[in-house]
C-alpha cells in the first residue's frame, strides 16, 4: 500500500507540474549569451550573422527545456487544431547586436516553431539546421519514415515583423527515389514543381511553375509550425 501511495504521488507530482509549465519571458539584453539563457534551458544550436542590415554579427538561439512536459501542439491535418504531446520545449530566440554598445538586444521569441525531437518519425531529432546567411534566418527540418520528408525555411526581418519569404519541401522514397520538390517562392508568387526520382535527377524529372495565391505573407508571429499552414488543398508547409 505504502507503494501505490508513493507511485501516485509522483504521478500527481508531475501532473501537477506539466499543468503549471509556462514559457520563460526572455531577458531583453546582455552582453554574455549564458545570461540570456533562462534556468534549466540549454542552447542546442546556434547561429550569427546580420539580420538586420547594420554590419553587425546579430544571433539565432534554440533553447531546449531540461526536461519533457505535456504540450499541446499545432497538428497539420487541416481538423485537428491541437494534439497533447509529452516532450521538451523548445524556444526560437533572436537578438540584434548593437553596434556601440556591443550588447545583445531582444528581437523574438517564438515558442512553437521549432519542432521537438520527437517530431522527426523514425528519422529521430528532426532539426538539421540553423543558419543566418545573406540578412536571412533559415532553418531546415527533415523526418519522416520510408517516405521521407525536408522542410527548408527561410524568413527576413522586414517592415518590422519577421516575414517567411521563401520555403521548400521535398518528400522522396527512400527506397524508390520518387520525389516531389516544391519550391515556394513568396516574394514573387510562384511555386515551382519538381516531379521524378531522386537518383535520375536531371534526366527524368518534370518541372512546373505556377502562380502562388495567398492573402499575406506569414510571419514567425503567425506561424504555428511545420505543417499547418495549407496553401492549397491538403498541401501544407
Amino acid at each position: 500500500m505504502r507503494y501505490l501511495f508513493l507511485i501516485s504521488g509522483l504521478f500527481l507530482c508531475q501532473f501537477s507540474f506539466a499543468q503549471s509549465f509556462v514559457f520563460p519571458k526572455l531577458p531583453v539584453q546582455s552582453n554574455a549569451i549564458s545570461a540570456l539563457i533562462p534556468q534549466n534551458w540549454k542552447a542546442i544550436d546556434t547561429a550569427f550573422g546580420d539580420l538586420n542590415n547594420d554590419q553587425t554579427e546579430d544571433m539565432a538561439l534554440i533553447l531546449e527545456y531540461h526536461q519533457a512536459v505535456s504540450e499541446k501542439r499545432a497538428y497539420g491535418d487541416g481538423d485537428t487544431e491541437l494534439i497533447k504531446e509529452f516532450q521538451k520545449p523548445r524556444i526560437l530566440a533572436v537578438y540584434f547586436k548593437d553596434i556601440k554598445s556591443g550588447k545583445y538586444i531582444f528581437a523574438l521569441q517564438n515558442n512553437n516553431f521549432i519542432l521537438r525531437s520527437q517530431e522527426g518519425g523514425i528519422l529521430g531529432e528532426p532539426l538539421k539546421k540553423l543558419n543566418i546567411q545573406d540578412n536571412k534566418l533559415n532553418m531546415v527540418f527533415e523526418g519522416g519514415n520510408e517516405w521521407r520528408w525536408k522542410l527548408d525555411y527561410v524568413f527576413k526581418f522586414q517592415h518590422k515583423d519577421w516575414d517567411l519569404i521563401q520555403a521548400s519541401h521535398t518528400y522522396y522514397n527512400s527506397s524508390s527515389g520518387e520525389m516531389t520538390i516544391k519550391a515556394y517562392d513568396f516574394t514573387n508568387r510562384k511555386v515551382k514543381q519538381t516531379k521524378g526520382n531522386l537518383f535520375t535527377r536531371n534526366n527524368t524529372n518534370e518541372v512546373s511553375e505556377e502562380i502562388l495565391y495567398f492573402s499575406q505573407l506569414r510571419t514567425l508571429n503567425n506561424f504555428k509550425k511545420p505543417w499547418t499552414w495549407e496553401i492549397t488543398k491538403d498541401n501544407f508547409l
